[in-house]
């Protein structure tokens, strides 16, 4: 592959969507972080384990990988994440329990839980980063492109992001990160695309060609107003970069750093995703996310719609 980025994808496309090296089966979702902006709900249990609705965070993302075409989910935890393996796991003592007492639905829905996916787990031994987090998972992706879902980012919706990148990735061989138009003033708490239109069908305009990324730039500094939303799509040559990523900024190995290195050495896309996504692991972002998709629930949801409207605020 050329190093020259913007030749990358015109070679890449070449290749076409039928090329067997380029389909994506597994997922990466990094866990292992320790949730202090949720204090003390956090003390004791994962964040990626607090309940939004009815279902904890982890199970939505989970649930987003099986319906983009995901096979395998590796999920990169850490000390006190013991409770995420539990979730995923069979319980045949509650679908018994369940089913003793005549409630075969949630017997069920449970036993779902347990068989939706292969499921395997890596430790992260040290918080040094997301980008140390998805290099801990190496040795089970392997050599094979996969996705990467942050575990408190939500994108509910029928067409999952994580599909439209795959559809991207697949159709061009070249990584790709979902990216969403963000307001100019909230530049600083997010990782910007500096990028070029590159449009082909069938993604059109929604397709950038990246020139750079810039994490939490000031307004006046951003080079543009596309924010990276969280999930990816990326070349098994990521975990080189990443492992010649040095450290940066609180002594952690940066994603966003070796992406840098991936666009230069072979290109990356962004590609402006269809949807909505909801920052759960910040209290406001987690609220909206609540209330949302508690108005979506087809058991309640209506309900819900009547009584905020009753309130008085």
């Amino acid at each position: 592959m050329t190093n020259n980025a913007s030749a990358t994808p015109n070679s890449a496309r070449a290749a076409g969507p039928t090329n067997s090296r380029n389909k994506v089966r597994k997922a990466v979702l990094p866990a292992a972080g320790l949730g202090t902006r949720f204090l003390p709900a956090t003390k004791a249990q994962p964040k990626e384990m607090l309940t939004v609705v009815d279902k904890p965070q982890i199970q939505y993302v989970a649930e987003e990988c099986v319906a983009s075409g995901i096979e395998h989910i590796i999920i990169v935890t850490g000390k006190g994440k013991n409770s995420i393996e539990d979730h995923f796991d069979s319980a045949p003592s509650l679908e018994r329990f369940l089913e003793e007492r005549g409630k075969k639905d949630q017997a069920e829905m449970v036993r779902k839980i347990s068989n939706m996916v292969q499921v395997s787990y890596t430790r992260q031994k040290e918080p040094l980063g997301l980008g140390h987090a998805v290099l801990a998972a190496r040795d089970l992706v392997g050599d094979e492109p996969f996705a990467v879902l942050l575990g408190d980012v939500l994108i509910p919706g029928p067409n999952p992001a994580t599909k439209q990148l795959i559809k991207v990735y697949e159709s061009t061989g070249v990584g790709a990160i979902a990216v969403e138009e963000i307001p100019k003033d909230k530049t600083n708490l997010y990782g910007i695309v500096d990028g070029e239109p590159a449009p082909q069908p069938p993604f059109g305009e929604r397709l950038l060609r990246i020139r750079d990324l810039v994490e939490k730039p000031k307004p006046e500094n951003a080079p543009s107003n596309l924010g990276i939303t969280g999930r990816y799509v990326l070349p098994p040559a990521i975990f080189d970069c990443l492992a010649r990523t040095k450290a940066g900024a609180g002594n952690e190995i940066q994603l966003t750093d070796a992406l840098r290195i991936l666009a230069k050495e072979q290109g990356l896309w962004a590609y402006i995703y269809e949807g909505i996504s909801y920052d759960a692991g910040d209290k406001l972002g987690f609220l909206k996310a609540t209330v949302e998709i508690a108005l979506q629930n087809p058991e309640f949801g209506a309900a819900f719609r009547s009584y905020l409207k009753t309130l008085k605020l």
